[in-house]
C-alpha cells in the first residue's frame, strides 16, 4: 500500500528532452481507468467501500459513518459530483445535515487520496484504484462531468518536467485535461443531424 500523495519532489524529476520525447512516444497508447456509470474500478460499491475501509485502517485512519457515506454517494454517481449536489443527497437520508458536514468528509476523502477534486468544474469524484490512490491525467467531460483517469507515471513525470523546464511550478498534484466525452459528443451530433435533414432540399423530380 503506497501513501495517498507521493512526494512532489519524486514526481517533479527533471527528465532530459530526448526522454521526454521517447516517454511521449511509449505512452501514446495509454490505457484509460474509466469511471463506469453507477460505481468506479469495475467493482460495486459495497466491495470499493471496503477496500476504502481497509485502506484508511492501513493509514491509522478512519472511515467514519460520514466520511463512509459521502464516498459512497460519490462511487453511486459515476461521475464528478459538486459539493452542494452532495449535500442535497444527504439531507435526503439525514435531513439536519450542515455543508460542514459534507465539507469535512470531502476535506478527509481529498486528504487520504480517496476522492479527486475536478478544479474545471469544481467537483469531485472518486479515484480510480482506492487500493493505491496515486494521482493520474484526469479528462474531465465539462458537459456531464464523466471523468477518465489515465494512469501512465511516465506520461505524467514527462509533462511535469517540460512545465517546470518552461519556469513554471506546478500549484497541484491533479493534472485536467478538459474535453467532451464520446456519449455527449453523440448527443450533440444528433440535432445537428436531425436539423440538417429537415432543412435539406428536396430532390426535383
Amino acid at each position: 500500500m503506497k501513501n495517498a500523495k507521493p512526494a512532489a519532489n519524486a514526481a517533479h524529476s527533471a527528465i532530459p528532452a530526448k526522454a521526454d520525447r521517447a516517454a511521449a512516444s511509449v505512452d501514446a497508447h495509454a490505457h484509460a481507468h474509466a469511471h463506469a456509470p453507477g460505481h468506479a474500478h469495475g467493482e460495486s460499491p459495497e466491495a470499493a467501500l471496503a477496500l476504502a475501509e481497509e485502506y484508511c485502517r492501513e493509514r491509522g485512519e478512519k472511515l467514519t459513518p460520514i466520511r463512509r457515506k459521502v464516498l459512497e454517494l460519490l462511487l453511486n454517481s459515476g461521475r464528478a459530483t459538486k459539493a452542494y449536489s452532495l449535500l442535497d443527497e444527504m439531507r435526503q437520508i439525514h435531513p439536519g445535515s450542515a455543508p460542514p458536514t459534507v465539507y469535512r468528509a470531502l476535506d478527509f476523502l481529498l486528504s487520504a487520496g480517496l476522492v479527486h477534486r475536478i478544479e474545471s468544474i469544481n467537483a469531485f469524484t472518486v479515484c480510480h484504484d482506492l487500493t493505491q490512490c496515486q494521482h493520474g491525467i484526469l479528462v474531465v467531460c465539462q458537459q456531464c462531468g464523466n471523468v477518465t483517469e489515465l494512469h501512465q507515471p511516465k506520461l505524467r513525470q514527462a509533462l511535469i518536467a517540460q512545465i517546470e523546464d518552461a519556469g513554471y511550478r506546478v500549484a497541484s498534484d491533479e493534472i485536467e485535461l478538459k474535453g467532451l466525452c464520446s456519449a455527449c459528443q453523440a448527443a450533440e451530433a444528433v440535432p445537428v443531424a436531425a436539423k440538417a435533414g429537415a432543412t435539406a432540399p428536396v430532390a426535383a423530380k
